[in-house]
């Protein structure tokens, strides 16, 4: 039987541990064509973890149907968008919350990071992230709290993989960060990923936002992601640390959150993904601060 569609190459490698996953991705959107009334209107595109199929819907309604293998991250995604206004995220038009397949309205094929201004994509993205980030998280979703209990339970087998004693030091500062702010760690509902490609164009809207991984906790972890967007226009500014502050207290202008608490969440991301790399490396001789990240961490303390 011919696939309904070719899945592309490059989730291979970004859901090289979903293979069967990924092999049967065809039959279930196959599944869903039938079950929600919809044809195919275009090849498949995709995002690092899902394929995300263009449809047309029995009462001619463009819209994205999209797959993604279920986990704790995106378990949660349709709850978000429909808690959100639909002023600020994309619709969900349905949803299987036992799969985390969701049929989306259709976007337009652009997003911040093609905007020609960058400090005006910050101020979008900012004014975007103001209006989401004051409403209450629903019951059910993933906490912050948790997750920041899990980093301190790892931290300290991890953190000595770093080769350089300074780095390490540096990350068990941002350790104790993490132990004294998880005491509040907020109640808000969170996109957690939002950064300029998490943007879209739409028809309806100027812009609007896709694809959270939603949790509850304090908005002040949400600045990092897009601190290292469009990295290349702050290096050209000739001064790198500069243009990353410029960035940070445009958000903070623009959303109001507390600046010490802001960059304190902000190291708590950091150590977050200074962790996630140490524990996915095989080269432990080799483990170092992701650069860019490392950057970010001497402009803004």
């Amino acid at each position: 039987m011919t696939a309904l569609f070719e899945v592309p190459a490059p989730l291979f490698e970004t859901l090289s541990d979903q293979l069967p996953w990924l092999e049967a991705s065809p039959a279930l959107a196959a599944e869903y064509l039938d079950r929600w009334k919809l044809r195919l209107d275009g090849k498949p595109l995709h995002g690092m973890a899902s394929v995300v199929l263009p449809v047309v819907s029995a009462d001619g309604t463009q819209a994205m149907l999209k797959l993604q293998p279920f986990t704790d991250e995106n378990m949660g995604e349709a709850l978000g968008l429909k808690t959100w206004s639909t002023e600020d995220v994309v619709e969900v038009l349905d949803d299987d919350p036992e799969t985390a397949t969701i049929l989306l309205e259709r976007l337009k094929p652009r997003s911040l990071s093609d905007h020609p201004d960058d400090t005006e994509a910050t101020q979008i993205l900012a004014e975007l992230l103001t209006r989401l980030c004051v409403v209450p998280a629903p019951a059910g979703l993933r906490r912050l709290a948790d997750i920041v209990a899990e980093m301190l339970d790892d931290a300290p087998g991890l953190i000595p993989r770093l080769a350089d004693p300074d780095q390490q030091s540096l990350v068990r500062r941002y350790a104790a960060q993490a132990a004294e702010l998880v005491q509040e760690p907020g109640d808000r509902l969170l996109h957690w990923d939002l950064h300029y490609d998490n943007v879209l164009a739409s028809q309806r809207k100027p812009w609007l936002v896709i694809d959270p991984k939603p949790l509850a906790g304090d908005p002040c972890f949400e600045l990092l992601p897009a601190l290292g967007n469009r990295w290349d226009d702050l290096v050209a500014t000739g001064d790198l640390p500069r243009a990353i502050r410029r960035r940070f207290d445009l958000m903070l202008e623009v959303t109001g959150l507390e600046r010490e608490r802001a960059i304190g969440w902000t190291m708590v991301r950091i150590l977050q993904n200074v962790l996630w790399d140490l524990e996915g490396d095989e080269d432990e001789a080799e483990d170092e601060i992701d650069p860019n990240q490392l950057e970010i961490a001497r402009a803004l303390t």
